[in-house]
This record gives C-alpha cells, sequence and structure tokens, in this order.
C-alpha cells in the first residue's frame, strides 16, 4: 500500500464500493442498464467525497504539520509557501519531512551536549587556572603579615613571588578578554601589505635571547630568504607568530631548530613554523586550539602561559577568514601551518 497515493486510493476505493453496490442492486434488479447506472452515481459520489476528505480536510491539517515542521528546521529561510511544498502525496511528503526533522534535531541535540560539555570543562579550567595564582598570592601575603616583613630577604623574595603571580593573572585575564572581543567582532582588522618573511625575521630577533637560553636556533628554510607579500592584520599576525615560535621554544629539544618557510599558494601565502622537538601525540592534535587544553598541564604552568595563546593564535586567523592546522610526530618535530591573503599589487 506504501507505493499508492491517496489520489490512487481514493479512486480504487470508490470503484470498489461502487462495484459492490453495482452487483448488490444487479441481484436484485437484475438490469444491466440500472447496474452501470448505480455503478457510475457511486464511484462518482464516492470519489468526491473521499477526494474532498483527503485533499481539503487532510491536507489542511498536514499543512499545519508541515508549518510547525518548516518553523523549526528553516526558520527564517524558508524558501516557498507552505501551501505549494504539498504535493500529490502529502502524507509521503510528510513522513520525508518528519524524519529530516527528526534527523536534524538529533544532530542539534549531539552538538548542544558536545556545546554544554565544552562549557564544563572551560569553567572548570577557568577556575583552576585562576585558583593556583590567586593560592599563591593569599599564602604569600598571609607570609608576609605572620612576620616575614622583619625579614628584608625573605619579604623582597615573596613580593617577587607575587608579583609574577599577579602579571599572570592579568595576562589571563587580558587573553579572556581579547578572545571574547575577536568572537564579538569587536576587534577591527586593520589589513595592509607587508613582507611576511621580514616580520618573521623580526620576531626571530626579539625572541633571540630566550632561544639561545633554551639552545634552539631560529632560522629560515634554504630557499625562502625572499619577500612573500600579503595582506593582513600585520600586529595580529606578529602576535601569531610570536606565540608559535615561543612554543616552539618552550616545547624544544637541547640544541634544537625551529624554522621558518614560506609557500606561494597563488591566491594565499602558506607559512609554516617547523621545530624538532618533543612532538605532539595525535590524540592532543584534534583539541589543541582549544581554550585551556594542555598536553602536560604541569610543565605548561611552569613555562608561565595562560593556556589561551593557541586558542587566540586561531582566532585571529579565522579573523582572516584563513586556516591553520598542525602536524606533529612524538619525538620528531611540530609543525604549525597557516595561510594569509596574498597581496595582489606586489
Amino acid at each position: 500500500m506504501d507505493k499508492y497515493s491517496p489520489r490512487t486510493l481514493t479512486i480504487l476505493f470508490s470503484l470498489m464500493l461502487a462495484t459492490l453496490v453495482s452487483l448488490v442492486d444487479l441481484y436484485f434488479e437484475n438490469s444491466l442498464l440500472h447496474f452501470i447506472s448505480i455503478f457510475l452515481l457511486v464511484s462518482i459520489s464516492a470519489s468526491i467525497l473521499l477526494y474532498y476528505v483527503v485533499d481539503v480536510y487532510l491536507r489542511n491539517r498536514i499543512k499545519l504539520v508541515y508549518k510547525i515542521i518548516h518553523q523549526f528546521k528553516l526558520s527564517k529561510n524558508l524558501k516557498e509557501s507552505i501551501g505549494d511544498s504539498v504535493g500529490d502525496d502529502p502524507l509521503s511528503e510528510m513522513e520525508t519531512q518528519v524524519k529530516d526533522w527528526v534527523t536534524d534535531k538529533s544532530k542539534e541535540i549531539e552538538d548542544l551536549k558536545k556545546l554544554e560539555q565544552f562549557r564544563k570543562e572551560f569553567l572548570a579550567n577557568l577556575s583552576h587556572e585562576l585558583k593556583t595564582p590567586i593560592f599563591n598570592i593569599q599564602g604569600y601575603v598571609h607570609t608576609l603579615l605572620d612576620g616575614a616583613m622583619d625579614e628584608p630577604e625573605v619579604m623582597k623574595h615573596f613580593l617577587e613571588r607575587t608579583a609574577k603571580s599577579i602579571d599572570r593573572l592579568n595576562n589571563l585575564v587580558d587573553d579572556l578578554d581579547e578572545i571574547s572581543k575577536i568572537e564579538r567582532g569587536e576587534v577591527a582588522m586593520i589589513k595592509e601589505i607587508f613582507d611576511i618573511a621580514q616580520l618573521v625575521k623580526e620576531v626571530f630577533e626579539s625572541m633571540e635571547l630566550k632561544a639561545v637560553k633554551q639552545g634552539i636556533a631560529l632560522s629560515v628554510k634554504k630557499g625562502f630568504d625572499k619577500p612573500f607579500f600579503v595582506h593582513a592584520d600585520k600586529e595580529k599576525i606578529r602576535q601569531v607568530i610570536t606565540n608559535l615560535i615561543d612554543n616552539s621554544i618552550k616545547y624544544g629539544t637541547l640544541n634544537g631548530e625551529t624554522t621558518a618557510s614560506y609557500y606561494d599558494m597563488d591566491d594565499n601565502i602558506l607559512i609554516e613554523i617547523t621545530d624538532n622537538g618533543i612532538g605532539i601525540s595525535e590524540e592532543h592534535l584534534p583539541r589543541l586550539f582549544e581554550r585551556f587544553y594542555r598536553i602536560d598541564k604541569h610543565r605548561s604552568r611552569e613555562q608561565g602561559g595562560t593556556g589561551l595563546g593557541l586558542a587566540i593564535v586561531k582566532h585571529i586567523i579565522e579573523a582572516h577568514e584563513q586556516t591553520i592546522n598542525v602536524r606533529s610526530t612524538v619525538g620528531v618535530g611540530t609543525t604549525f601551518a597557516f595561510t594569509l591573503q596574498k597581496a595582489k599589487d606586489k
């Protein structure tokens, strides 16, 4: 029965009813002409009546269901009026619509569950990130109040540690504020044309002392020591490069190397920052750009990071309508790669 439309079923049922009534009439009247007359009268009357019930009554009810489904599915983007969307087989169409709607709602529920889990993890991580420096400050201040202020060397040591914890809190708040502003579109991208290779060299120079202390050599890959002009927000991209190079130094190996390279991709320039450090296991890569996600939590906090650096990097690149990704092998190294729009007039 599933292959028959309501209109076909109406005709078939009318014919069956007309045949039954006509046969009964023929049995009593025994007249072929009377049989034909009764058959035509009953079949036409039944067809009109059943068609009215199906096409008017049921169709109007189905329109209401369509309207509810479309309000949930399409919201502001109603593609056509509800009346036009109901065809010759409204029941089958409604079944399809309901199945699609259920599939969409199931996906939305799964997405909401993931967002809820992300929210819980975010709040837990934020609480922990705030609690650590606050606990340290509290301990240092109470120790000073309990008598340590009478010893100048001890007081200086504790005040220095307190200042360090306050700086960490301040950096955390600043990073959270920056992410929120970028997400809300409140940070305008002041784009200009500049040489990305020269910008990387400037960042290398500013971080040279830190790299030397960690035994890390900063260099440009051979064959890429030429200009590569891009159209982007120079200072925001400086922040991206600084963060990526800083990470490569923090998690590099003794006598290691961090290398920059650039590739012309027609409309875009691909920039890669590669190190031969400790690497990242595959299980961590999908979540690496999440806020507060740390691979080695203890070491990360010792290095003084807020846990928001890569999240900010991702937001800045996406604000440029570009992409960033990471590939890594444990014990071999890590490469961060992102694209920027190529300058047209260079």
